[in-house]
C-alpha cells in the first residue's frame, strides 16, 4: 500500500522538455522515498546509479539486477567496438551481451557526432527501461525504475553541444598524443 502513495506522488518526467527544470530532482526523489520505504529499500534508492557495479552482485531487486546486467553489457560492447575502431586490443564480451546490445553499440560508435551518439544511447536505454519496467506500477521495482529514468533524464539535460565538442576534441587529441 505504501508504494501506491509514493508512486502516485511521482511526477511524469521527460527529456523532451528541453533545458527546462524537471519537476523533481534526485535529491527530492530520495527525500520523498524516505517517507515510504523500508531502510533496505532506502539504501537501494540511495545507491541507484547509471554506472553498474563491475561485478554482478545482487541488489535484492530482480529488476535492478537485470537493468545493471544490460547496462554493463552495453558498456562492454561500446568499449570493445571503440577499441576495435582504434585498432586496439579489447576485452572479451561477457556472455550476457545480446545481438541487440551489440547493434546499439555499433550504431552509437558509428555516428559522427558524440552528442548524436549520446542521444541515441539515451533513447535506447529509455526503451530498454520501458521493456524491463515491472508490470505492477505500484511496486518497489517501479520506484527503482523511476529513479533510473530520472538519472537518465538529468544526465541528458546536462549536455551542451559546444562545450561537448570542445571537450571531445581535447580528449581525442590527448588520446592520439598518447599513441605516439
Amino acid at each position: 500500500m505504501a508504494y501506491y502513495y509514493l508512486v502516485s506522488q511521482l511526477p511524469n518526467i521527460s527529456a523532451a522538455e528541453g533545458k527546462s527544470a524537471l519537476p523533481l530532482n534526485q535529491e527530492s526523489f530520495k527525500e520523498l522515498c524516505c517517507r515510504f520505504l523500508s531502510e533496505d529499500e532506502k539504501s537501494v534508492v540511495g545507491s541507484l546509479s547509471l554506472v553498474p557495479p563491475k561485478d554482478a552482485s545482487s541488489t535484492g531487486s530482480v529488476f535492478l539486477d537485470t537493468w545493471y546486467e544490460k547496462e554493463r553489457s552495453l558498456r562492454y560492447a561500446l568499449a570493445q567496438i571503440r577499441a576495435q575502431k582504434m585498432k586496439k586490443d579489447a576485452a572479451v564480451l561477457p556472455p550476457g551481451v545480446t545481438a541487440d546490445i551489440i547493434q546499439a553499440a555499433r550504431t552509437a560508435v558509428g555516428m559522427d557526432s558524440p552528442l548524436s551518439a549520446e542521444q541515441f544511447l539515451f533513447e535506447y536505454r529509455i526503451r530498454l527501461l520501458d521493456e524491463l519496467r515491472p508490470l505492477d506500477s505500484f511496486s518497489v521495482d517501479s520506484v527503482y525504475a523511476y529513479g533510473i529514468r530520472l538519472l537518465l533524464v538529468e544526465r541528458m539535460k546536462k549536455f551542451d553541444a559546444e562545450i561537448g565538442k570542445t571537450s571531445y576534441h581535447k580528449i581525442y587529441d590527448n588520446i592520439l598524443e598518447g599513441d605516439k
